[in-house]
């Protein structure tokens, strides 16, 4: 889940540098995962602190699909379910 920003004025973490550093997906962070390995996020992405900017580039982050089909797949989901009498 994202960190909400709006929530951060009641101190419940030091600070954003301090998240970032200790909880961000970093380039480097990334990079000792598998070749195969893909960056999903529900969104929207607080950039350059869960998830660094540079990294936001890399071809193996699938966050702009997954927001752009994500309304498609919940429908497909829905209407499987609903065929296979799961939701009555």
């Amino acid at each position: 889940l994202r960190i909400q920003n709006e929530r951060q004025q009641q101190g419940y973490l030091p600070s954003l540098d301090e998240y970032s550093r200790v909880w961000g997906l970093s380039h480097d962070r990334f990079n000792k995962l598998s070749p195969h390995a893909f960056v999903m996020h529900p969104g929207p992405v607080n950039e350059g602190i869960e998830i660094s900017s540079e990294l936001m580039r890399n071809k193996n982050v699938l966050i702009e699909k997954q927001v752009a089909n994500g309304v498609a797949v919940r429908m497909a989901i829905l209407h499987k379910f609903a065929t296979l009498g799961i939701l009555t």
